[in-house]
């Protein structure tokens, strides 16, 4: 098990998904029988990475209530009814470590990152979405980092057209473009790694972690990108919903590098 701890923004209102998080949090969208939040919890500590930081906000009590009660309930018991005696007869349900931090309701993307500095100050730390799958190595993408010597590294995906773009220097971010160049642009796809150093970028609770962070950050020459060809997708809408449950159902989904 590693030391590295990674964090996931699930704070959002998720607007553009509002059949499902109306009432719900995006995190706990269900692809198959779990919350997409399960599925990134899932990749990374496939690959070793166990202990978790989550930046609640909205329905945040949702999200602890599923903690709970997967925790509690999860496999075979006894209970003695005349004491309260409490035995389970499997494993834990998951070996890892889950820090479930509230950081506001209305706080955006780099305030959470921000208000999370007590707990992640002292060394290097990963940060990725709380909607997005993958295959990528987050192994690779430290080592990665580690030879680029610089602040923050972001996973470059090919997506959709419909966003924007990351324009090269080399392996660093030279900036971020407006317009998506169709069939040949890459975008952030999340699956960070950090310094502390980061948090010189954020200020309060209005910070963007995309723009006080990430845009400054490649201004300084001091954000590099690891550029992952393979699969990569959001839940950013319902069409995002039923594309990833449909691979889940199908048995084809390629973000499932775990047994």
């Amino acid at each position: 098990m590693r030391d590295l701890p990674v964090v996931i923004l699930a704070g959002g209102f998720g607007t553009r998904l509002a059949e499902e998080t109306e009432v719900k949090p995006k995190p706990l969208v269900e692809i198959g029988p779990e919350p997409i939040l399960w599925h990134i919890m899932k990749g990374y500590a496939h690959f070793g990475y166990c202990e978790f930081y989550i930046a609640l906000g909205y329905k945040g009590d949702m999200v602890k209530r599923y903690f709970l009660d997967r925790q509690r309930l999860s496999g075979s018991m006894s209970i003695n009814l005349a004491t309260g005696e409490i035995r389970r007869r499997e494993k834990p349900w998951e070996n890892w470590r889950v820090h479930l931090v509230e950081t506001g309701l209305n706080t955006l993307t780099g305030g959470r990152v921000k208000r999370l500095q007590p707990h992640l100050s002292g060394g290097t730390f990963m940060l990725t979405y709380g909607d997005g799958v993958s295959n990528v190595d987050p192994r690779e993408v430290l080592q990665f980092h580690r030879r680029m010597g610089k602040v923050a590294t972001i996973t470059a995906v090919r997506p959709p057209a419909r966003f924007g773009g990351i324009v090269f220097d080399g392996d660093l971010v030279k900036e971020f473009s407006e317009k998506p160049q169709i069939g040949e642009g890459w975008i952030n796809g999340g699956f960070m790694v950090l310094e502390p150093d980061v948090f010189k970028y954020l200020e309060d609770d209005s910070s963007v972690f995309e723009v006080h962070a990430l845009d400054r950050l490649a201004a300084d020459n001091q954000l590099a990108a690891y550029r992952h060809e393979g699969f990569w997708q959001c839940m950013d809408a319902l069409r995002d919903k039923n594309l990833l449950n449909k691979l889940w159902a199908e048995k084809q989904a390629p973000w499932k590098v775990w047994d």
